[in-house]
């Protein structure tokens, strides 16, 4: 039987709903620099990863790179977020708090990973007043590793900080591709996709992901079904 003792959550479109915000500004600034993104490219190439790497790939895929400065765009990127976010209206995808209420009776570590930036992160667990130990046992985000997703790192972290040594005991939750992707290349027992966020049930398909849920609220009965 898989027996799964730690769960990594993506943040934004997994268990919050910040109404797209991060990916309508990320589209929204590369925009005043080339018409010829979309927001669909952007979700498709961006969803999941740390924004000044999606900001590099988006240019890369449209053949910009050596043409627009994706440092300039990411810090002009930071500023229009944070104006984006003062006025925010942020809450939790519904049946997301009961879900971690009955893992948490389960003993099973919930862990927030992101990639967003420590600050941002931080903002959004203030907008919803999710307290540590309370809600969830640890937030790792891009600023606490080396590599973003899609690779590992942040997992692995979260695995070090609870002392999980084997990756087929974690579960990895989140509503892009490239969480999935996070999630296999960990070694993780069990991915699940959710359709609550920034892609559709074709491109999770593509990662190939265990389950694909409408949103996390099943989420803990697909753990009591594990076989």
């Amino acid at each position: 039987m898989t027996k799964i003792k730690m769960v990594v959550f993506d943040m934004a479109g997994t268990t919050i709903d910040e109404k797209n915000v991060v990916y309508k500004t990320l589209y929204n600034t590369i925009y005043k620099y080339t018409t010829e993104v979309n927001l669909e490219l952007v979700l498709q190439l961006g969803a999941g990863k740390e924004k000044h790497q999606a900001i590099k790939d988006v240019l890369s895929f449209l053949k910009l790179s050596d043409q627009l400065n994706s440092e300039i765009i990411f810090q002009e990127f930071k500023k229009a977020l944070d104006l984006a976010y003062q006025n925010l209206d942020v809450q939790a995808i519904d049946g997301v708090e009961a879900m971690f209420t009955k893992l948490k009776t389960k003993n099973i570590k919930l862990v927030l990973n992101t990639g967003y930036n420590s600050l941002v992160a931080n903002q959004l667990l203030e907008k919803l007043n999710w307290k540590k130990e309370q809600h969830y046992d640890a937030l790792i985000t891009a600023d606490d590793v080396k590599n973003g997703r899609p690779k590992p790192d942040m997992i692995y972290k979260a695995m070090e900080l609870f002392g999980i040594e084997n990756p087929s005991w974690v579960l990895k939750a989140g509503d892009s591709a490239v969480d999935i992707q996070e999630g296999k290349n960990a070694n993780c027992g069990v991915t699940v996709g959710v359709l609550s966020g920034a892609q559709t049930k074709e491109q999770l398909e593509t990662a190939n992901p265990d389950y694909i849920l409408d949103s996390l609220a099943a989420l803990d009965t697909v753990i009591n079904n594990l076989k």
